[in-house]
């Protein structure tokens, strides 16, 4: 006889989620349905009838894994609508802010996944790697960007500042001393995940994959024709968890994709790992790709260029799209500035939505208890997923058709 198990919520992730697998008699998943249940965001209409420096300062506390995504996707796609071309060596920070961004976040997914694959007599050893890097990267987002969570010199039309010669050499030794730790850092953890023995074709599925660029961005290869977004109630079979859910279900030609780690590796290295491995391997091996790029925007930056653009904040109602190579995955965030130079209209379409409706699916066809490996190694998170639902003062039902655009 059929059963559902459900893990409510998800546990060693970003907020809060449920996954429901129906199982057979044997305990293979036959159906798998991930929704996020972490309740409400709604800063897009906060920033609504702000002045545009409101946006990026607001958006950047989406989430408290991924402030530095969304600011540069929203100073990105206010760039966009004003038109703005930002100096090389502001374009340099940004991206330099990025790369140990990323870095400093992978780091702090493998210290979510130790207990699946750390076995005790390496904890510490791993423990301390994660520590170690960590404190150096986010010594760069610091310096760069202002401040290493919420990062206050990242602005529109480029950075607030160059930094120092001195900074920069220092930065640059820093991340040079880094490099052997980052590689040893990596060579442990796949070695553990391969030694996981994890079955083959664990969390593999047919959905095509989406990113724009391999560390930073680009809103260019995000076609917004080719995009829609429709409601959970349209997409999940099961009524109960269509209105439970608390995210859109974002498509791209008309299908749902996977983007992040992999996705960027399959799309500008070939990479053809798929599953559970995969990811974790794709994520790793991104520590080294964008700590080489880090070493090499410091080589390069002319400390004493301009960073920051001028511009008229008086828009034309132009959408722009700000497109930045997450942590996760794709962040989009879209912005239009009047001719009044207030926000017109803001929407984020974040990195674990483009991902929740293919998480689930990723369960079938192998046992239940399989399924939490599976989440995990997509390494979600569902603060920012989230979206204002609409309920009836009286009797606190869910009005219909009312969950996003309100």
């Amino acid at each position: 006889m059929s059963e559902t198990i459900v893990i409510s919520p998800t546990s060693r992730q970003e907020g809060h989620a449920e996954l429901r697998m129906d199982v057979d008699d044997e305990g293979i998943v036959t159906k798998g349905r991930y929704f996020s249940i972490t309740p409400v965001r709604g800063l897009e209409k906060m920033v609504t009838g702000k002045v545009p420096e409101t946006a990026p300062v607001m958006v950047q506390r989406i989430c408290g894994v991924c402030p530095i995504p969304h600011t540069l996707a929203s100073v990105e796609a206010i760039d966009d609508s004003l038109n703005i071309e930002v100096p090389k060596a502001g374009r340099q920070l940004r991206e330099l802010t990025l790369a140990a961004h990323t870095i400093n976040s992978h780091a702090i997914h493998h210290f979510l996944i130790a207990a699946d694959f750390v076995p005790e007599d390496l904890f510490a050893t791993a423990v301390k790697s994660v520590s170690e890097i960590r404190k150096t990267v986010q010594q760069v987002v610091d310096t760069v960007a202002g401040e290493g969570i919420h990062p206050s010199d990242v602005r529109i039309g480029g950075m607030a500042q160059n930094i120092s010669e001195v900074a920069r050499k220092r930065l640059y030794a820093r991340l040079k001393a880094l490099k052997p730790k980052v590689d040893a850092h990596v060579d442990l953890i796949v070695g553990l995940v391969a030694d996981k023995g994890l079955p083959e074709g664990l969390g593999v599925h047919n959905q095509p994959t989406l990113a724009t660029h391999q560390t930073y961005g680009d809103r260019t290869k995000f076609d917004l024709d080719r995009f829609t977004e429709i409601m959970p109630e349209s997409w999940y079979e099961d009524p109960e968890v269509g209105k439970r859910a608390c995210s859109t279900i974002p498509l791209y030609d008309g299908v749902n994709v996977e983007v992040g780690p992999r996705a960027r590796a399959s799309v500008f290295h070939g990479f053809k790992g798929q599953g559970v491995v995969a990811q974790h391997v794709a994520r790793a091996m991104e520590m080294k790709i964008n700590l080489s790029k880090a070493i090499d925007i410091l080589a390069e930056l002319d400390t004493s260029a301009p960073v920051r653009a001028d511009f008229d904040v008086r828009g034309t109602g132009k959408l722009g799209v700000g497109a930045i190579e997450g942590p996760r995955g794709m962040d989009v965030h879209m912005a239009t500035v009047t001719p009044e130079g207030k926000i017109g209209y803001y929407s984020a379409l974040v990195p674990t939505t483009w991902n929740i409706p293919t998480m689930g699916p990723a369960t079938e066809g192998f046992h239940h208890e399989f399924g939490p490996h599976v989440i995990r190694a997509y390494d979600p998170c569902l603060s920012c997923a989230t979206h204002v639902i609409v309920v009836d003062d009286e009797d606190r039902s869910v009005l219909r058709n009312e969950m996003v655009r309100i």
